[in-house]
């Protein structure tokens, strides 16, 4: 009876102590998981707070969060309908009615911009996404081991990266006409063959360094080599160019609009407020002052937005971000020893 008591106490403190085991195995877990997410929010806080510890971070992230905030606003209300025109207050001068005056036909051109706001960040928006899928997907050509399938992209790219812009999309407008798509799709063409052509160097540098061999040596793919090992190596170079891209496609949606194949002609846009006021402005040039200061700030923001997120995101730069990396790497090693702590507790259990 004893023996068998022993046996049942025996066995009792296994269970209890797998049961412990796999409590403490689901708490660790958890608890890598919290410091995984809160490492990841830390970061973010602290990239934030760098950038606004600047002048220039602060003007850009203010004027992106106005001209964001003024695009919202813009979907459910402006001071007058787009449709309301009035001849007999064509060009009228800022008045409490018309804070910033009408335009030719009457229309109050801060309802204009406002609604154009919202235009405008879509295009940008796209624009990004299209630089950024041409040019990595040019890049990632660029970088593979296969010597002629490299040159003849590397070829292409710097053979194509001499056509304008304004040729792309007149050639585009032919078959699709005057259009917003118009403007992205030239945009992204043109701005993807120039981050391509400036990431190059820097994903072929990645692609041929050591680890990226060790990677491919115990079975990684191409594919899974580019966005793990060769893409972080690019990112820098991608934030700066896609905030150019951005900047530049606001202003090559105002000169495309002006020559007649940007957005279409009752789509609200600041190259459309620019573009219909232009040619009064020695007789009204309050009518072209106010969508080109519009347009001067949010290129000015989008050109500093990069700059000052690639200082703020470096950890060579940001010593406080290099911090949270150490205790990154910190979380990470206990995670591992949380691993083989439930390995172990798991092979005692089945024991």
């Amino acid at each position: 009876m004893r023996k068998e008591d022993g046996m049942r106490s025996d066995g009792g403190r296994d269970v209890r102590s797998g049961r412990a085991g796999r409590a403490g195995r689901v708490s660790h877990a958890g608890h890598v998981g919290r410091v995984g997410r809160v490492g990841r929010a830390a970061k973010t806080r602290v990239v934030l707070r760098a950038m606004w510890s600047t002048g220039v971070g602060r003007y850009a992230l203010v004027t992106l969060g106005v001209w964001g905030s003024v695009a919202l606003l813009s979907c459910v209300w402006t001071p007058w309908p787009l449709s309301a025109t009035d001849g007999y207050h064509a060009w009228d001068a800022p008045s409490f009615a018309h804070p910033l005056g009408t335009d030719g036909t009457g229309a109050d051109i801060l309802s204009w911009l406002m609604a154009g706001s919202r235009t405008n960040l879509a295009i940008a928006l796209l624009t990004v996404a299209g630089t950024l899928a041409v040019g990595l997907l040019l890049v990632g050509c660029m970088s593979v081991r296969s010597a002629w399938l490299s040159s003849a992209v590397c070829a292409a790219v710097d053979a194509l990266i001499a056509l304008p812009t304004v040729l792309v999309a007149l050639l585009l407008a032919v078959p699709f006409g005057a259009s917003a798509a118009v403007v992205v799709g030239a945009c992204s063409l043109a701005y993807g063959l120039n981050l391509a052509r400036v990431a190059k160097p820097a994903a072929l540098l990645a692609a041929r360094s050591d680890y990226v061999a060790a990677a491919r040596a115990n079975g990684a793919s191409g594919p899974y080599l580019f966005v793990r090992h060769v893409l972080p190596g690019v990112t820098p170079v991608l934030a700066v160019q896609a905030s150019i891209a951005a900047g530049t496609s606001v202003l090559a949606e105002a000169g495309l609009t002006y020559l007649g194949v940007g957005v279409g002609a009752g789509v609200p846009s600041w190259g459309h407020s620019l573009a219909t006021s232009a040619r009064l402005i020695t007789v009204f040039p309050l009518t072209v002052l106010w969508p080109g200061l519009v347009v001067t700030a949010a290129v000015s923001a989008l050109n500093l937005f990069g700059d000052v997120l690639r200082e703020a995101a470096d950890p060579m730069a940001n010593g406080r971000l290099r911090t949270l990396g150490y205790a990154d790497e910190i979380a990470r090693a206990a995670a591992d020893d949380g691993k083989d702590m439930g390995k172990a507790m798991g092979k005692e259990d089945a024991r």
